[in-house]
């Protein structure tokens, strides 16, 4: 299929041709929501901990005698149910990251943007170079665009004042295209790619 290139200032700049492999596909919430668990579990920092009953600093000492006083029978005061006693069955450090099939992630982030084209949020510029790191100038640019909320790959190496000048505007992510990922294409509204990162993902997935 074809799409229209745009230029940075929104005026047309010829037509590229898409991939019915990577951008043609039907999209499937299933998958797409595996990926996104993953990511959002592999990020998972798993450093919170609570200390349990041979962690806190307490006596062990019995708490009184076994018999005789019409009490309940307790032992050490570290025991959950005391205040100052330690946690049951509290966090512990851990990774909360599983598998998932490479084919599958792959899958997944062609599903991604098939689901950007199919909805009309995808944009192909011809490339992502600012004449200055202004992040004024840029918005602009980007007003002309309609893009208020986007992601924005764009080839292995980025133009470093356009990396500037967009690094400071709200709801907008720059990225290289070998960091393009399903769970930032969804969390925002637009997708932008340029004729290089959409040339880099047909080279990937060829």
């Amino acid at each position: 299929m074809e799409l229209n290139v745009k230029t940075l200032e929104g005026k047309d700049a010829g037509k590229v041709s898409l991939s019915d492999e990577i951008f043609g596909l039907d999209p499937r919430q299933d998958i797409l929501a595996r990926m996104v668990r993953w990511q959002l579990a592999k990020k998972q920092q798993g450093t919170h901990k609570s200390k349990n009953r041979s962690e806190v600093s307490r006596t062990g000492a019995k708490m009184y005698k076994q018999k005789g006083t019409g009490r309940a029978r307790h032992h050490s005061a570290r025991a959950p149910q005391f205040r100052g006693g330690g946690k049951a069955h509290g966090p512990v450090v851990r990774s909360h990251a599983h598998d998932l099939p490479k084919k599958v992630r792959a899958l997944a982030l062609r599903h991604a943007l098939s689901a950007k084209l199919k909805a009309e949020e995808l944009i192909i510029v011809d490339q992502l170079v600012a004449s200055e790191a202004k992040t004024k100038a840029l918005l602009g640019s980007f007003a002309s665009l309609g893009l208020t909320n986007a992601l924005v790959i764009g080839g292995a190496e980025l133009d470093g004042n356009f990396k500037l000048a967009a690094q400071n505007i709200p709801n907008v992510d720059v990225l290289p295209v070998q960091g393009i990922n399903v769970y930032d294409i969804l969390r925002r509204g637009k997708l932008v790619l340029s004729k290089a990162a959409v040339e880099a993902l047909e080279e990937r997935f060829k």
